[in-house]
């Protein structure tokens, strides 16, 4: 009895064939021509030893009908070779298709979606469980194909010449798929398991993978090792036992196989020694041979099926685990393409009624917020750790769900389309992602396009220059992810120095300043007040030598908004 995720993935499976076009259609039709040349191909070959044996014709009279037997095995070789180069080359097209739709759909959520897959899972299912659809679409579908028709066409066609093995085909030959769809119930809840397995064991490697230098330092890397040798183990198993139900059904076909190319071979001896007397006319040499040849090839369609079957489960398994992490893929994906900076006038932003929950919902962040924040200011929120500061700048980004109104120049922040909202705001979070390259790579993500001049004034502006230029290779240097081999100020200035590289309207600063001495932070809140003169400025800090110079600051406090004013701030810093 089929499940209902796995209607869900063979529904899914289906339409990603269509994506493979003719490629696919071709890697099915290939195998089926070169089997109906097989006939052709028996047929000529018994017609040789007939011939030959009984009517004792010279070998001179048979060359041209051997020339068209070779003539025939070549094209149905090139034939399954043209259906196996389809197959691969159909399988690779969608797997390009089925990664970019997943990855697409991954860069259309918010990083903050409380039900995302953990980097390693989603990265598991992108790669693996996909590379795992490969033997459906390459393999399983032509296969499939084969075994549901050559052998009706092969029995339709000995069944005139012969009542008997005509019969014996076709009943035998349907008997085959049904024990097999018996075995397959069990190799498909095997699969899912072992896909399962995979994703988990793929998943906690990459976590704990990123998380080695805190393992380290709580002396926990002997307990992880040991826990990651036990899921790899406990994976080595459920593989295995796929394997163990993939030769089960693989040994029920070749004992039906063998039962039945058997009964044909004992049907034409016993008939040619006159034991049996089952036809009207004699059994000829020529007809004999036919079905002799003819026999074990009525069952190798369902031979190559029952040795792809397991493609066909792992397929459905990987689809299920792909749906389960990452959702149903898009039919038609958008097409990736960097937004790049959309120049305009400083935007006006207003709150209203603004709340604020964590990611599941059950708590709330911050209630019924008001703001109003004219074009060209700069404000600063306030607060302990923990009261919402960069949830908000979140909220704002169009980052995180929040219920009320937030309006940037008077538009609500869901009218606004995604290019128009990445192109006009710019978002340095508390944790920015540092990537594996250099620091000028890391720095250009902001505008890929912008020159190496463009950068290098970014670094400046930044003071990232001050600290490159230690290095052998300055702002060539490869770093590490993370930020592995800066420190965490040198990190967050290769992140800030992003912002010069965009023409933002609105900027969102998380903790700008944080690692940084009383001078270097005073350096970099004048280049940063500079640039963002004449653009809105709302900086999250807990640096009030930085709030002195904002135009206006807020406190966070209890989940609301209480104006403070600068003066009194001041007054604290002298």
């Amino acid at each position: 009895m089929t499940s209902k995720p796995d209607k869900t993935s063979a529904k899914a499976l289906d339409r990603l064939a269509r994506k493979g076009g003719g490629l696919v259609l071709a890697a099915m039709a290939a195998p089926l021509i070169a089997g109906l040349l097989l006939v052709w191909q028996a047929w000529t070959l018994s017609d040789i030893l007939g011939r030959a044996i009984e009517d004792g014709e010279p070998v001179a009279a048979l060359i041209p009908a051997l020339g068209l037997v070779i003539g025939l095995l070549v094209v149905r070789a090139l034939l399954n070779a043209l259906g196996e180069q389809a197959g691969l080359a159909g399988a690779e097209a969608i797997k390009r298709q089925v990664r970019q739709a997943l990855f697409t759909q991954l860069l259309s959520r918010s990083p903050r979606a409380v039900d995302n897959a953990p980097s390693g899972v989603a990265g598991a299912a992108i790669v693996d469980q996909v590379d795992a659809l490969e033997g459906y679409f390459a393999h399983y579908l032509p296969a499939a194909t084969q075994a549901a028709l050559l052998p009706l066409i092969f029995g339709a066609i000995i069944l005139p010449l012969d009542w008997l093995a005509g019969l014996l085909f076709l009943v035998t030959a349907p008997l085959i798929p049904v024990f097999m769809a018996l075995v397959g119930w069990g190799a498909q809840i095997a699969t899912d398991r072992q896909a399962r397995a995979l994703s988990h064991l793929s998943g906690r490697f990459a976590d704990r993978l990123r998380g080695l230098l805190t393992l380290k330092l709580f002396g926990r890397e002997a307990a992880e090792t040991a826990s990651i040798v036990e899921a790899s183990e406990a994976l080595r198993r459920r593989t295995l036992k796929v394997l163990r139900i993939a030769f089960l059904s693989s040994a029920v076909l070749e004992f039906f196989a063998a039962l039945g190319v058997a009964g044909i071979a004992l049907y034409v001896g016993l008939t040619f020694i006159d034991y049996l007397q089952l036809r009207a006319s004699p059994l000829s040499l020529q007809l004999g041979m036919f079905l002799l040849l003819m026999a074990p090839e009525v069952y190798n369609p369902l031979r190559l099926f029952a040795s792809h079957y397991h493609d066909r489960a792992t397929a459905r398994s990987a689809m299920a685990e792909i749906t389960e992490q990452l959702g149903v893929t898009a039919q038609a994906p958008a097409p990736l393409a960097d937004i790049a900076p959309r120049p305009g006038p400083a935007m006006a932003l207003n709150l209203s009624g603004v709340t604020l929950r964590t990611p599941d919902g059950m708590a709330s962040v911050a209630l019924d917020l008001s703001l109003a924040v004219p074009a060209g200011q700069h404000i600063a929120l306030l607060g302990p750790s923990g009261t919402g500061k960069s949830t908000l700048l979140e909220a704002i980004a169009g980052l995180r769900a929040y219920t009320g109104d937030i309006l940037l120049d008077g538009r609500e922040l869901g009218q606004w389309t995604e290019p128009e909202l990445r192109g006009r705001i710019f978002l340095l979070p508390q944790k920015a992602r540092i990537v594996h390259a250099s620091i000028a790579d890391n720095i250009a993500m902001a505008r890929p396009g912008a020159s190496r001049q463009e950068v290098e004034r970014a670094a400046a502006l930044a003071s990232v220059s001050h600290f490159a230029a230690a290095f052998p290779e300055g702002l060539d240097t490869i770093i590490g992810e993370d930020g592995i081999g800066l420190s965490g100020g040198q990190a967050q200035r290769v992140a800030l120095a992003r912002l010069f590289l965009r023409d933002a309207s609105l900027i969102l600063l998380d903790e700008p300043t944080a690692h940084l001495d009383g001078a270097l932070e005073q350096e970099i809140a004048t280049a940063l007040l500079n640039y963002a003169k004449g653009r809105t400025l709302i900086v999250a800090t807990h640096s009030q030598a930085l709030t002195a110079r904002m135009d206006k600051a807020y406190r966070m406090a209890g989940g609301v908004l209480l104006s403070t004013p600068l003066p009194a701030l001041k007054r604290d810093i002298a």
